[in-house]
């Protein structure tokens, strides 16, 4: 069976969670924690890359104790040391820390008090009251955990986009090596580009079906045949991902794509329309009925020719919601979205002088190798403890380092920036003194995420009249799966971000991708500058930059609307400008730094 990063990337996350349930060292539950991310982060086909027998790439926090580990995991699918946790606690026991609220402390708790092994199990115990009892919980944290483990049994269970990528990019490639095989594409909510992916639908164009049938039904990742037929089969895969694979001839190719890309609205949307002329569409291809009744085919080998049939030009997949992207197309105003070569640079990135992974060179070098110009070096601010967030002291430093790099980088330039935590009465955690001598300054909440509506907005708002802000980070703050986004009034912030000359962030880690497609569309209407950034940590993490891509074509963002499509000229240009602020209106940190630091992680970044 083959093993993906993720797949490995899981085991070390669950080995972190096993450990802090046992409340081992937490530098321990650190190392695994880091070592998950590292990994899950990777394009580098680590298990491939042993299988070929090359060593392993030399990884940022991964030791010779963490590398076996790998090793193992690749060629076994787990480790030793997991499945000796499982036998100490129940193999569950850790999907309890999936409901939010729950936490080591608490999953701990309920296992030892209430004997709660599993998700079922703790929403039983709050139907009958018997959570609200326990140390530490009461009546309203019992309400909002049954409220939250119902949500979560009854939902199905979804990837992340980059997670569901490594599976569908294997797949195809596998399947792409049939003889006779043509065209491989993976359709459905993967091709549109959602930030999460129920299954996989890969079509396939064949005039041998059943080869293809008996390639997949051998792909070693298979768990489980769901079906299979002559031209279409459905499996399980060993990661939990269904997926259902279709033949079709090649002048069937553009309709079944179109038909399998959906969305499933986008869809009955065209066909009425293909009604409304006597044509009709399905996957088969699209016809129009001849004389006594006879069908003839009159499109439907390319997608073009499908949209081309109802009078469209071809709307791109990323559109395809049933969101108004038909009748845009009808004006002639469907936008010429955004493409990853058009992003001159990347505006938040971290070193391994706080929470990062490399050196201040090697993200540069790195930058440069995905085809950047430019780098800005956004480490947290000195609140984030857990992160070692800088204090003006060694973000001087850091300035002195990094104009000293430029002198010596050619094709890469880096920007001195910061990612400043936005404080609970909307200050920025560094005085103005040091903002000043930055090129860039990303406002950022990292804490208090359950502040009313009115007073979180109020908050980041006060902190967006700070003279030198240039870039609200992960507007949001939504984890994907992990964190709902806090309660915030997003229109007022988009209008003020345009009233400031502060552009929104666009967070391309896999985990966030915030702002969200609304979100997007809604600054673009609002006329809000967007900055879709890697918040890299490692030299690893450009890759991400295609899933931020992704999401801002979701969100109808062209060239124009981003911001670091800019060349670095125009962006200096752009970030020097700011209106209606005093200087030092919202900056200075409390006094006496009376706030208490961030201690606990902002796990993904």
């Amino acid at each position: 069976m083959a093993v993906h990063n993720a797949d490995i990337a899981r085991v070390f996350e669950e080995i972190a969670d096993l450990l802090e349930i046992q409340e081992a060292n937490p530098f321990r539950v650190r190392a695994y924690r880091n070592a998950a991310r590292t990994v899950g982060d990777l394009r580098i086909d680590l298990a491939q890359t042993l299988a070929e027998g090359k060593p392993l790439p030399k990884l940022p926090g991964i030791g010779a104790d963490l590398a076996s580990k790998i090793r193992e995991i690749a060629e076994t699918g787990t480790t030793a040391l997991v499945e000796r946790l499982h036998k100490e606690l129940p193999p569950a026991i850790t999907a309890l820390l999936r409901i939010p609220g729950l936490g080591p402390k608490r999953v701990r708790a309920l296992h030892r008090e209430l004997d709660i092994r599993t998700i079922e199990q703790l929403a039983q115990a709050a139907r009958e009251g018997r959570i609200s009892k326990l140390a530490g919980f009461g009546a309203k944290t019992e309400s909002g955990i049954l409220e939250a483990a119902e949500a979560h049994l009854t939902k199905k269970q979804r990837f992340k986009l980059a997670v569901a990528a490594q599976y569908a990019e294997a797949l195809a490639a596998y399947l792409a090596a049939t003889k006779g095989a043509g065209e491989v594409v993976v359709c459905g909510s993967f091709r549109r580009m959602k930030e999460t992916v129920g299954d996989l639908d890969v079509l396939v164009t064949s005039a041998a079906p059943a080869a293809v049938m008996r390639r997949f039904a051998k792909y070693p990742e298979v768990k489980e045949m769901l079906a299979s037929g002559e031209t279409r089969a459905s499996a399980l895969l060993a990661g939990g991902l269904q997926v259902d694979v279709r033949v079709v001839p090649k002048e069937s190719f553009g309709s079944a794509l179109h038909y399998f890309t959906g969305s499933k609205a986008h869809n009955i949307a065209i066909r009425r329309l293909g009604q409304a002329q006597g044509l009709k569409i399905n996957e088969y291809g699209v016809f129009k009925a001849g004389k006594g009744g006879a069908e003839r085919r009159v499109a439907g080998d390319t997608e073009a020719s499908v949209f081309k049939a109802v009078g469209l030009p071809f709307i791109a997949p990323e559109l395809r919601e049933d969101s108004g992207e038909i009748e845009a197309a009808r004006r002639g105003e469907l936008p010429q979205l955004i493409e990853l070569s058009d992003l001159r640079g990347d505006l938040h990135a971290h070193t391994k002088a706080t929470d990062g992974k490399n050196a201040l060179k090697e993200m540069a070098l790195a930058a440069k190798a995905a085809g950047l110009a430019y780098l800005a070096i956004t480490e947290h601010s000195r609140r984030l403890t857990v992160a070692h967030g800088l204090d003006p002291r060694r973000l001087a430093r850091q300035i002195d380092e990094i104009e000293r790099l430029n002198g010596e980088l050619a094709g890469i330039t880096l920007l001195k920036g910061i990612e400043v935590d936005i404080l609970e009465d909307g200050t920025l955690d560094l005085p103005d003194a040091i903002l000043a001598k930055l090129d860039l300054v990303v406002g950022a909440v990292h804490s208090k995420f359950n502040l009313p509506r009115a007073q979180q907005t109020e908050r980041i708002l006060a902190a967006m009249d700070s003279t030198f802000f240039s870039i609200l980070a992960h507007p949001s703050g939504r984890l994907i799966g992990a964190r709902e986004a806090y309660d915030v009034d997003m229109l007022k912030i988009v209008r003020k971000a345009k009233a400031r000359g502060i552009a929104l962030e666009l967070n391309a880690h896999p985990e966030r991708l915030d702002l969200t497609d609304v979100n997007c569309r809604m600054a673009k209407e609002e006329g809000a500058l967007v900055a879709i950034s890697s918040d890299a940590h490692s030299v690893h993490d450009f890759d991400n930059l295609r899933f931020g891509i992704g999401q801002a074509r979701r969100g109808w963002l062209e060239k124009a609307d981003v911001l670091n499509a800019r060349p670095l000229a125009e962006l200096r240009s752009l970030l020097a400008r700011r209106t209606g602020a005093k200087a030092g209106s919202a900056s200075r940190p409390p006094r006496g730094a009376a706030k208490a630091p961030v201690r606990r992680a902002d796990r993904a970044r």
